[in-house]
């Protein structure tokens, strides 16, 4: 039997979430990027008190040995990144889906609580999932939410909308028809989705399917994103061929994943409909510089080197359109890697962008997108302390996000340095 006098003895663990009312942290003269898309701010010092941004000042002006500090000279402090487009349920490996299929959910389970972890480490402080295998997306948000895991903070989408045999029917919701649409809506939001995901078009990583062949029709569409609105939930489209991009923003989408295929018509479109644009660049230059020696299937990479010169004219026109852009990269796909969501950033300057440009992409319209831009996004008094701090100036050169010293989580250094 045990004793009464043990049981008062034993430590108590500590929940993640309660470590954040531990103390009071300055973070000391530091160049200082808001997230807002206004140029950084130097010599700057940032005060948090219960994971809350208190006041943000030039360097000097708050009595720093009244608090815990940490000197951050010659160091740049920016929004922690919001990743809008992850599977935390795949493994990048390969072949994904074979891996999946021949694990039991529990070994699932354990590998997504460690991928979210591996995206708060690496500097992700939020993220959207954008399909899970069998809900476990909705049980990993919840342990994060309850402190048993660490994790960035999440927006799950449970099983994916497709029709039968479409793209992602390995493990989504098969529907076909406007009222098994509606039902298939009702039933993620029941199980607890923050948002609906709807497969407008084939993909690549489905054997059978063709990456601009339109799937989920106009109606079906609407059925489903009329349920998630009723419940003021957001919806999103797997979308790269131009005809099921355009069926997705007839239904009334409120973003288009991937767009492989925009025309100067569905840009347009998405423009007047202030629709978002998450491209995930990423997703097939891994398949294609990665999967003939890491084993991906050949119909993926044949697929990828088919699509790859479109989805790069179609972000570059998009970009330069004017459409809003928010940063995702399909992580958990083929060697996109869930602490690699720099490489995305780094493509989208490749590819146009301005490093200014890049990091409101990945901080504040990533915030709107979700719309959590109440407290994320930006460095501003009274929003969450969400933020990492880098050696140096990503503005002058973005390899330095690829060495980020410190990820604060509500004012909590999540790296343990």
């Amino acid at each position: 039997m045990i004793s009464e006098r043990f049981l008062q003895a034993r430590p108590k663990p500590m929940k993640y979430q309660e470590m954040i009312n531990l103390s009071t942290l300055l973070l000391k003269n530091g160049h200082l990027i808001k997230g807002t898309g206004e140029e950084p701010l130097c010599n700057t010092d940032l005060l948090i008190e219960e994971g809350i941004i208190k006041e943000i000042k030039p360097t000097g002006l708050i009595p720093f040995n009244q608090y815990h500090t940490v000197d951050i000279s010659n160091m740049t402090v920016m929004p922690g990144l919001i990743n809008c487009h992850v599977h935390v349920t795949l493994e990048p490996v390969g072949d994904p889906f074979s891996l999946l299929n021949n694990e039991n959910r529990t070994k699932a389970a354990l590998r997504a609580a460690v991928n979210v972890k591996k995206h708060l480490q690496s500097g992700v402080t939020y993220l959207r999932d954008m399909g899970g295998y069998d809900n476990i997306d909705l049980e990993v948000k919840s342990c994060v939410e309850e402190g048993f895991i660490p994790g960035p903070g999440m927006q799950v989408s449970g099983k994916a909308l497709t029709m039968t045999g479409g793209h992602g029917h390995r493990f989504g919701r098969e529907c076909d028809g406007e009222d098994d649409a509606r039902k298939a809506a009702r039933e993620q939001l029941k199980a607890g989705a923050d948002i609906i995901k709807l497969m407008a078009t084939g993909g690549v990583l489905t054997p059978g399917v063709e990456p601009g062949s339109p799937q989920l029709t106009i109606k079906e569409m609407a059925a489903a994103i009329e349920e998630a609105h009723k419940a003021g939930r957001k919806t999103a489209a797997h979308a790269q061929g131009t005809v099921g991009i355009k069926n997705a923003l007839i239904a009334g989408i409120d973003s288009i994943e991937h767009g492989i295929f925009l025309d100067d018509e569905t840009i347009e479109m998405m423009i007047a409909q202030n629709t978002y644009f998450v491209p995930t660049l990423v997703a097939p230059y891994f398949i294609i510089k990665y999967g003939p020696e890491g084993g991906a299937p050949e119909y993926a990479i044949e697929k990828s080197k088919r699509v790859e010169e479109f989805h790069t004219k179609s972000f570059i026109k998009a970009l330069k359109a004017g459409v809003k852009i928010a940063m995702g990269t399909d992580s958990g796909t083929p060697f996109n890697l869930h602490d690699g969501t720099v490489q995305e950033l780094l493509l989208m300057v490749k590819y146009g962008m301005k490093p200014l440009e890049v990091i409101t992409a990945a901080t504040k319209t990533a915030a709107e997108l979700l719309g959590i831009d109440n407290d994320y996004g930006t460095l501003e008094e009274g929003k969450f302390a969400d933020l990492i701090v880098l050696a140096e100036n990503p503005l002058t050169d973005m390899q330095t996000m690829l060495d980020i010293k410190y990820v604060y989580k509500k004012g909590v250094n999540v790296n343990g340095q």
